[in-house]
Order: C-alpha cells, then sequence, then structure tokens
C-alpha cells in the first residue's frame, strides 16, 4: 500500500508541477509527511531528490519544446538555486521536525494568500 501511495503522490507532484511550474514540493513534501508519516527532514530530503531528473529535465524540455522559457533566467535561477538549496539543507538540519513543518506550512499560507488575494 504504501508503495503505491508515494506512486501517487509522485503523480498528482508531477502534474501540479507541470500545470503550475512550482516544483511539486508543495503536494509531496505534506503528503509525505501526512500520509506517509515521514519526518519533515526525511520528505523534504526525499523531494528533492526525487524532483531533479522528472521535473527539472523534462518538464523544462517540454515547455522550451513550446516556447515559453527564458533561458538567460532559467540560467541566473539556477546559479541562485544552486547555493539556495545547499543554504537551505543546511540550514533545515539545525531545526527539529515541528519548527520545520510549522515554517513550511506558513510558506503554503504566505504563497496562497498572495496568489488568492492578487
Amino acid at each position: 500500500m504504501t508503495w503505491a501511495l508515494v506512486a501517487l503522490i509522485g503523480l498528482v507532484g508531477g502534474v501540479v508541477s507541470g500545470l503550475f511550474g512550482v516544483g511539486g514540493a508543495i503536494v509531496i513534501v505534506p503528503a509525505l509527511v501526512l500520509l506517509v508519516k515521514l519526518p519533515p527532514h526525511t520528505a523534504s530530503g526525499t523531494s528533492l531528490a526525487a524532483l531533479l531528473l522528472p521535473v527539472g529535465v523534462l518538464g523544462a524540455i517540454e515547455y522550451y519544446r513550446r516556447g515559453p522559457v527564458n533561458i538567460p533566467y532559467a540560467i541566473i535561477l539556477a546559479a541562485g538555486l544552486l547555493v539556495g538549496a545547499f543554504v537551505g539543507a543546511h540550514l533545515a538540519g539545525g531545526v527539529s521536525d515541528v519548527a520545520l513543518k510549522r515554517a513550511f506550512g506558513g510558506l503554503l499560507l504566505l504563497v496562497a494568500g498572495r496568489l488568492l488575494l492578487g
């Protein structure tokens, strides 16, 4: 059952990534914590590892094939992501599972509020 659930979470995360370009972690991390019962640190690391190839490469190729990709911006963003992901993972190691879960939930609420309210 767990393998099927994880596969379903990946499928939903992939659809969300492809539709909205959000990386899928907004679906994957909470689902791994709430449904699969992984600790937040493990869910975050697992999500990062899983997202590298299918979302990063295949999703970008499909968008590029259709035209809407700004390559210079993508390169600049990638440089920031390279440093930021390392710093974020390092910082996450210093906080509790509860604090990480609450911080991620707060981020989701903040983003949702901005999107809904304009």
